[in-house]
């Protein structure tokens, strides 16, 4: 397989959330939007972190959230991340290496620009392959 970028095969659509966003309000973007996490950002677009359902499960086993907590409270702050110039082999192995199901994709002078996801990663395999034979 051709060496293929993650610009490629990245969404760039994206939903983000401040730090000091409820973590009801981010779960609920998640549910109506049907993904998997949410990209924790500043108000100049860096990256600050990122929620996603297993940060949910958490949250629902350890702690039972009160009222008005903040998505700073559960985000996962130290984020892996690719650039838009990165192969898709290199997020692959990432993604295998920590277990992780979502890599967000950051620029330096534009912060994040989008999301590479196993199922982005599954979705441009499936379209380069020839069928399987039965």
């Amino acid at each position: 397989m051709e060496d293929i970028f993650v610009a490629r095969v990245m969404s760039a659509s994206l939903e983000t959330v401040t730090s000091d966003t409820l973590v009801e309000d981010a779960g609920q973007v998640m549910l109506e939007k049907d993904i998997g996490s949410v990209v924790v950002i500043a108000e100049d677009n860096e990256l600050e972190g990122i929620l996603t359902t297993t940060d949910f499960v958490d949250i629902v086993a350890q702690s039972h959230p009160k009222a008005e907590t903040t998505v700073e409270r559960y985000m996962t702050e130290d984020v892996v991340t690719v650039s838009a110039q990165d192969s898709i082999r290199d997020a692959a192995d990432l993604m295998v290496e920590h277990g992780f199901k979502h890599l967000p994709v950051v620029d330096e002078d534009e912060g994040v620009i989008g999301m590479i996801t196993t199922t982005d990663l599954a979705s441009y395999v499936s379209r380069i392959q020839s069928p399987s034979p039965e």
